[in-house]
């Protein structure tokens, strides 16, 4: 009887403490006392269900992200995988497309993030690019970097140089490569665009980064994951000296396999490193933590919907986008202007 008793006290203290157990909350985030280097962030996205139109969330922990607009489009007018860069002025700038197999670049300005005008059009020569025979015209997921160094945007996208075959469609991502071109001002630009990349690999999502001396490019390897091959479909950071390479063969993969459209964020406290990226079919969003990006990095729990474990959350069905930093004004008008979906 006594054995008994004290079997069934140790069961119930274990299942208390699992029942309180709390997990550590994630670096980064402000103390008392302290005053956030960054203050407030937004996610330009778009939805499962109005793939490729915008949609904005919020956020002032970086972790923790509410929809805007009613979860409504912000602006009709605009189709892409969002990508938003604040230029020199002052303005933002924003890449989009109305498909891969639009032959153009659409770009948009805004002095707000709320009113957004059409800036120029950018139609690369595909078959312009040296090193890189027989692409196909398509264009996927353009997106912009402006280099304070040289005073100049680039922007990136990838296009393929081969067809899928059946039962093997796998060959038409495997072959995506990344091109960019550069632009002083947005309106002109180079005349032909060049790969990014000198390792024959295939890369999609790819967007740049600058950290003190080094320039990074965070991507997607698009080589299907196998036994010989494991990296397939991970998001994987490659490193440069110079803006226009030659960069590192990329790293160990920072997320699990079949995980894409990477979006990058400094904590508020501006120590740690948030990156985000999709699990697709659009299922929910990781996120993988590190105070550098050269690693290493831990991937945090999120998106179990038990409040002990999550310990970052974002709208339902929240599919490809960018996030940035912005101030706690631009969050208010944005805030004011749309209004917020605290429940989500």
């Amino acid at each position: 009887m006594f054995h008994t008793r004290v079997v069934n006290f140790i069961f119930c203290f274990l299942i208390s403490i699992g029942c309180f157990s709390q997990q550590p909350d994630l670096p980064g985030q402000v103390v008392e006392g302290e005053h956030p280097v960054n203050q407030a962030y937004l996610f330009a996205h778009m939805t499962h269900e109005d793939y490729g139109k915008l949609y904005y969330s919020v956020s002032t922990d970086g972790l923790h992200w509410y929809s805007l607009n009613n979860t409504k489009r912000v602006f009709d007018d605009y189709h892409g995988h969002p990508d938003i860069v604040k230029g020199p002025d002052g303005s933002y700038y924003m890449t989009g497309n109305n498909s891969d197999s639009d032959p153009d670049i659409t770009i948009w300005k805004s002095s707000d993030l709320i009113n957004w005008k059409k800036f120029s059009t950018y139609t690369p020569n595909l078959q312009k690019v040296e090193n890189y025979p027989n692409p196909l015209q398509r264009i996927g997921a353009p997106k912009l970097y402006f280099d304070e160094v040289s005073s100049k945007f680039m922007i990136t996208w990838h296009t393929p140089h081969k067809e899928g075959i059946p039962g093997d469609g796998e060959r038409y991502w495997a072959s995506q490569r990344t091109l960019y071109v550069i632009s002083k001002d947005l309106k002109t630009f180079e005349e032909y665009p060049k790969l990014l990349f000198d390792w024959d690999l295939g890369t999609i999502d790819v967007f740049i980064r600058k950290v003190g001396d080094s320039y990074y490019a965070i991507l997607k390897d698009e080589t299907y994951p196998t036994l010989y091959w494991p990296t397939g479909k991970t998001i994987r950071i490659a490193r440069s000296k110079s803006l226009f390479g030659p960069y590192s063969l990329p790293s160990d993969p920072i997320s699990p396999n079949f995980r894409e459209a990477p979006t990058l964020i400094p904590s508020p406290n501006g120590k740690i490193w948030y990156l985000y990226y999709e699990q697709y079919p659009g299922v929910s969003y990781g996120l993988s933590v590190a105070d550098n990006l050269n690693g290493p990095w831990f991937q945090a729990s999120g998106y179990t919907f038990y409040s002990d474990w999550d310990k970052y959350n974002l709208p339902e069905a929240v599919r490809h986008g960018c996030m940035i930093t912005i101030s706690k004004k631009e969050y208010d008008q944005l805030v004011r202007h749309f209004g917020i979906n605290k429940a989500n």
